[in-house]
C-alpha cells in the first residue's frame, strides 16, 4: 500500500501517533512499517516528511487537505496552552513528565472552539522548545497476547497527586480488557484496601460478566508471598508463597476466574498506557480548571473514561475500544461468562465480601475485634465463617454467618467497631 492509499485506512492522527512512537524509539521501524502497512522506502519518506515539521502534513490527497495556514490568534492560543503544559512538567509534585499534544488539541477545540491539526501543534512545540523526547522503553519480562475479549483482564492501582491545588494524593484503580483495551473499571479512592479492589471486581462482573483470567501485580492484596508478608495478620510460618489465599483472590475463586501475576511493572504495559492517558488528562484538567475536591476529580475521570472507551482510536489496535469489544461479543470472540450466584451462596453479598473465621463457644457466641457476636444456630466448638459487607452510607457492617455451607443468619454492627477494610 503506497502513500496514495494510506488515507483510506488511517487518519492523520493514527499515522502521527505511530510516527511519534517510532521517533521516540518506543517501537522499531519494522514495527511501524507493519502497523502502517508500508514498504521500507514509503515509510522513511513519510517519516522524513513528518520529521521536517511541515504544517501541512497529512495523508489525505492534496486536493482534500484544505488551507492549513493558521491565524495569529490560533498561533497565540497554541503557545499559551503549550506554556501551561510546561508549567505542569516543571512542577516536580505533578506526575507529568512529557507534553501531551493531543490534550492541547482537544482543549483548544472544547474550550476555545479552535480546530487545528495535531501536526501543527507538534510543529509549533518543536520550534518554541516545548518538546521532550521520550526515553526508550524497557523490554517486558512477559509478553501478553490475547485473541479474545475477556481472555485477560489487567488490574492495577497507582497513587498520585492529581491536582496542584489539592495536596492529598489518591489511588486510581483500573481494570482493562487486554484484547479490546476497553477500560472496564476506573475509580479514584482515598485509601487503597482490599474492599476497594473487591468493589472493582463486583463492578466488572455484574456489568460485563466474569473474564477468563485476571492479571494483577504481586501486591499483598492480590498475592501472599512468604517472608515478604510475614507481618500480615493471617501469616503462618508453615505456609509458603500462594499457600494462603488473600480475600481478593477468594472472590475470583468463588466466581471461577483464573489468576496470573505480572513479573514486573513493565510486564503490565497494556494497562499502563491507558492509565498514563488518564493520568495526563486528569492532571491537566485539574490544573487548568483549579479543581480542589475528590468529587470534582471523579467527575473528570468519568468523562475521560467515556471518551477513552467511545472516541479514542487506540494506536495499537487502530480501533475504538468499545467498537472492538462489542464486535468481539457479537462475533462470539469472547471468554466473558455471565455472573451467577451459585449454591450454596444465596446473594451477591456472600461472594463480594470480606471474610473471617472464628470458633463458636458453648454460649453460641464468637469474639471478633474484642466484640462479642451471637451466632444464631451455630454449633459450639465448630468454626463459623463471617462474610462481611461494609455500608459506608449507614456506617454499618452486614455480617452473614455460615457454617459447613449452611447459612445461619445475619446481623448488623457499627462500622467503627469493626475496621474490616484493613484486611
Amino acid at each position: 500500500m503506497g502513500n496514495q492509499q494510506i488515507h483510506k485506512k488511517f487518519s492523520d492522527e493514527q499515522v502521527i501517533a505511530i510516527l511519534e512512537n517510532y521517533l521516540a524509539k518506543e517501537i522499531s521501524a519494522k514495527e511501524a512499517m507493519a502497523k502502517l502497512e508500508l514498504q521500507r522506502s514509503q515509510f522513511f519518506n513519510l517519516a522524513a516528511k513528518y520529521r521536517g515539521g511541515s504544517d501541512d502534513f497529512t495523508v489525505k490527497h492534496k486536493g482534500n487537505a484544505g488551507n492549513r495556514k493558521i491565524s495569529n490568534d490560533t498561533e497565540r492560543a497554541i503557545l499559551k496552552e503549550l506554556k501551561k503544559e510546561k508549567m505542569l512538567i516543571d512542577n516536580r509534585a505533578m506526575p507529568v513528565k512529557f507534553y501531551n499534544y493531543s490534550a492541547v488539541r482537544d482543549d483548544l477545540k472544547s474550550k476555545l472552539k479552535i480546530e487545528v491539526a495535531l501536526a501543527t501543534i507538534i510543529n509549533r512545540a518543536k520550534k518554541n522548545n516545548y518538546y521532550i523526547a521520550k526515553p526508550e522503553r524497557k523490554i517486558h519480562d512477559r509478553e501478553v497476547i490475547t485473541n479474545l475479549a475477556g481472555e485477560l483482564a489487567q488490574h492495577d492501582s497507582s497513587l498520585h497527586q492529581w491536582s496542584p491545588y489539592l495536596a492529598q494524593k489518591f489511588y486510581l484503580i483500573t481494570t482493562i480488557d487486554d484484547y479490546s483495551r476497553l477500560l472496564l473499571y476506573a475509580e479514584l479512592v482515598e485509601q487503597e484496601n482490599v474492599w476497594e479492589h473487591i468493589l472493582a471486581l463486583k463492578s466488572v462482573f455484574l456489568r460485563y460478566g466474569c473474564p477468563f483470567k485476571y492479571y494483577p501485580d504481586q501486591h499483598a492484596i492480590f498475592r501472599y508471598v512468604k517472608d515478604r508478608d510475614k507481618n500480615r495478620p493471617w501469616n503462618n510460618y508453615t505456609k509458603f508463597t500462594d499457600d494462603i489465599d488473600p480475600q481478593w483472590k477468594q472472590v475470583l475463586q468463588n466466581c471461577g476466574v483464573g489468576l496470573t501475576y505480572a513479573l514486573s511493572p513493565q510486564a503490565k504495559g497494556k494497562v499502563e498506557r491507558p492509565y498514563r492517558w488518564l493520568q495526563d488528562r486528569i492532571v491537566r484538567t485539574a490544573a487548568k480548571e483549579h479543581l480542589t475536591t475528590l468529587a470534582e476529580l471523579k467527575k473528570v475521570l468519568k468523562e475521560l473514561v467515556n471518551k477513552y472507551n467511545t472516541e479514542w482510536v487506540h494506536s495499537t489496535t487502530k480501533e475504538i475500544p468499545i467498537v472492538r469489544f462489542e464486535n468481539a461479543i457479537r462475533n462470539r470472540k469472547s471468554l466473558f461468562k455471565p455472573f451467577r450466584v451459585e449454591k450454596p451462596n444465596q446473594t451477591i453479598d456472600d461472594i463480594f465480601c470480606l471474610r473471617a473465621e472464628r470458633v463458636v463457644d458453648s454460649y453460641r457466641k464468637i469474639s471478633f475485634n474484642n466484640i462479642e457476636l451471637r451466632v444464631p444456630g451455630g454449633m459450639p466448638r465448630q468454626t463459623v465463617e463471617l462474610r462481611m459487607v461494609p455500608d459506608f452510607k449507614t456506617e454499618s457492617v452486614k455480617i452473614r454467618f455460615w457454617q459447613d455451607n449452611h447459612f445461619l443468619g445475619e446481623q448488623r454492627e457499627k462500622l467503627e467497631n469493626l475496621p474490616i477494610v484493613r484486611f
